[in-house]
């Protein structure tokens, strides 16, 4: 006869069973709402930022206003954050230069940094260099127009986003604010003589980009990778290719970012980036020795002597990006906030802290938020690119985005990104026929061969240039079209 089951084992059974249950089901929950974590601190950012224009606002006229602008500001910039990360750091991840944490910790300080110090030549040219309020008739009606040129551009990168479509920022609100300065003004209230300055600027910058980068790779190529003696030319190299970056990036500086502090001609300034460039050569020397010891005598074992000016390069590009791309998310909002305080007066936009603090917080959020999932090897499906081609199309990209910084003029440095990576690619393809008509092989192949060779895709060009064709005019119609929806609904019209 069989003993009776133990009542206190069973009990512990199905106790067990119960816990197995529920752990599966907080799994499952946890599965589940994992992707609304992101837009919902994205959310209460948003809100944060309504609230804060709020608090410094005040009681005062239009304060209402401000506060949406300010939500629709902030919701623009942690669109911005997310779209362009990829072309920050993505080529020092895709070397694998930089852990994915390490690069959006490196880009999210460099951004902030950038907007903060170095953003307030573009926000005044987005804010009053396209349409300036004293064009338009009434303070009221000017503000209308930023806010439905801020919404327009915001809108069309979240959808262009969801859709996978590769869309400028810069394109988005200059389209935006054009658009909207045409609705309520006509064709006369916009500055065609900046917008063909801009225009102009977008054609050049991407060139611009894809010419530095094939002449630092022809450098590299010239001074380390076709040296017998491949380890001995990086070690003496190297350390000079770190230096002009440091150089660039300190001119820079001194020009724009650290004016607050004391202000230096240009000669001054390229001075002040010798001063670093050189020290700094010096110090990288034995870095790199010290790198290159034990590396055999090849192109593949150059690769870790690049991460440190890889990982260099890609911050310089977030602080030229936030320099630059903060224009887009508070350039109309610091329009908006000048009209309703000071109407039409003025001959500049003074653009309050706030605002600036706004659009950098608001870019780093985005980027950490929504980052991990867009960082790619940027222009891994246009050529291939290793740790060098990496370095020289960030640090050309860089150069671009801060002398346009420096002029004032919005780039997109999505297409200076993907210019660099042309300009790398066509350098390869270049070098190769050169390579096989010195030794007469190229006669012998057959075309589909020769096709075969080529290391650019020139599809992707194809998309590149509708997407810029089509961004421009398409949130131009939505800003317009929100503008005189806004204004029929308030009764203005």
């Amino acid at each position: 006869m069989s003993a009776p089951a133990d009542p206190s084992a069973k009990g512990i059974k199905t106790l067990d069973k119960d816990l197995g249950r529920f752990t599966l089901l907080e799994q499952a929950t946890a599965f589940t709402s994992r992707p609304l974590v992101g837009p919902g601190i994205a959310l209460v950012f948003i809100v944060l930022a309504g609230l804060a224009a709020a608090t410094v606002m005040g009681a005062s006229p239009g304060t209402w206003v401000v506060v949406a602008a300010a939500a629709i500001g902030a919701y623009m910039a942690v669109n911005i954050g997310a779209n362009d990360v990829a072309n920050n750091m993505g080529p020092a991840v895709g070397a694998n230069a930089v852990t994915l944490g390490g690069a959006l910790i490196i880009a999210a300080i460099c951004e902030t940094a950038g907007a903060l110090l170095a953003g307030g030549e573009v926000v005044s040219t987005v804010s009053r260099g396209i349409v300036a309020p004293e064009s338009v008739a009434e303070p009221q009606i000017f503000v209308w127009a930023m806010m439905a040129a801020l919404l327009a551009g915001a809108l069309w990168i979240n959808l262009a986003t969801w859709l996978g479509a590769p869309v400028s920022t810069t394109h988005s609100i200059v389209g935006g604010v054009m658009g909207a300065g045409i609705a309520a003004a006509g064709f006369g209230a916009v500055n065609w003589a900046v917008m063909g300055t801009i225009a102009a600027s977008w054609v050049i910058s991407p060139v611009m980009g894809g010419a530095i980068a094939a002449l630092f790779l022809a450098i590299l190529n010239n001074r380390i990778v076709y040296r017998d003696d491949k380890l001995a030319a990086a070690r003496t190299w190297v350390p000079v290719l770190i230096g002009v970056m440091g150089g660039v990036f300190a001119t820079y500086m001194a020009l724009k970012g650290l004016k607050a502090l004391f202000k230096l001609d240009l000669g001054g300034s390229i001075l002040f980036g010798i001063a670093v460039a050189v020290p700094l050569t010096l110090l990288m020397r034995p870095v790199i020795r010290r790198q290159s010891r034990g590396l055999e005598n090849r192109v593949k074992s150059l690769k870790p002597l690049f991460s440190i000016p890889l990982v260099l390069s890609a911050a310089l590009l977030s602080f030229a990006h936030g320099a630059n791309d903060v224009a887009n998310a508070v350039g109309p909002l610091a329009a908006i906030v000048h009209a309703v305080q000071d109407g039409a007066s003025g001959d500049r936009v003074q653009i309050p802290y706030w605002v600036m603090v706004t659009g950098a917080l608001g870019l780093s959020v985005g980027l950490m938020l929504f980052g991990p999932k867009l960082i790619n090897i940027v222009g891994s499906e246009i050529t291939r690119l290793n740790a060098m081609r990496a370095w020289c199309v960030a640090l050309s990209a860089a150069i671009v985005v801060i002398i346009a910084s420096w002029l004032g003029l919005p780039v997109s440095s999505t297409h200076i990104a993907i210019g660099g990576i042309f300009g790398v690619g066509f350098y390869r393809e270049w070098y190769h026929e050169k390579v096989l008509k010195e030794n007469r092989d190229l006669s012998s192949l057959p075309v589909e061969e020769r096709t075969r060779r080529k290391v650019v895709r020139r599809s992707h060009l194809t998309t590149i240039l509708a997407a810029w064709v089509i961004t421009v005019p398409a949130t131009a119609a939505l800003s317009a079209g929100l503008f005189l929806a806004a204004t029929m609904l308030a009764g203005l019209r």
